[in-house]
């Protein structure tokens, strides 16, 4: 089996592959990683849960582009329902074992609903998800507020949130 960062490193190329022509999408989850990795480290994630958090982080909207070729929009409930199998196939065939690909792919189907979050990788996915969607969105300060105040339950995924909007 190859090491962590080989795993992730092929995966990371792998999305690049996957959203050829689509920078904007290629941006969207490598600032999701970078944030979801940063946060899992200073909560102090067990190895193979940040491992898991950051291979989902990396794959999280890969149901995007399903969504758009059969339906026309990407919303999330689309993505959560046609993210998995492109999620585990990309996952298999760049080495991760059976029980992370399950977890990961748990992770996708689920990492628009923000109730029942169960376990720190899913916390922290949604916490850096919001992040980068609250900035790209143009999000005022209130909505920034309102989201760290709802959504976010990591101290390390507060503190960068308060910080990153000031609040």
């Amino acid at each position: 089996m190859k090491n962590t960062e080989d795993l992730l490193d092929t995966l990371y190329q792998s999305m690049i592959a996957y959203y050829a022509g689509d920078p904007a999408r290629i941006q969207h989850f490598v600032k999701v990683h970078s944030f979801a990795r940063l946060i899992g480290r200073l909560e102090n994630l067990e190895e193979e849960t940040q491992r898991i958090l950051e291979a989902a982080a990396f794959v999280h909207d890969i149901g995007i582009k399903p969504a758009e070729e059969l339906y026309g929009n990407c919303d999330g409930r689309l993505q959560e329902e046609l993210g998995p199998e492109p999620a585990g196939k990309m996952l298999e065939e760049c080495g991760f074992g059976k029980r992370e690909r399950d977890r990961v792919v748990y992770l996708v189907s689920h990492h628009h609903t923000y109730t029942d979050i169960e376990g720190a990788d899913y916390q922290i996915l949604v916490e850096a998800d919001f992040l980068v969607n609250l900035f790209e969105g143009g999000s005022s300060p209130e909505t920034a507020a309102n989201a760290c105040e709802r959504i976010f339950r990591t101290k390390a995924g507060k503190e960068i949130c308060r910080t990153m909007f000031g609040l």
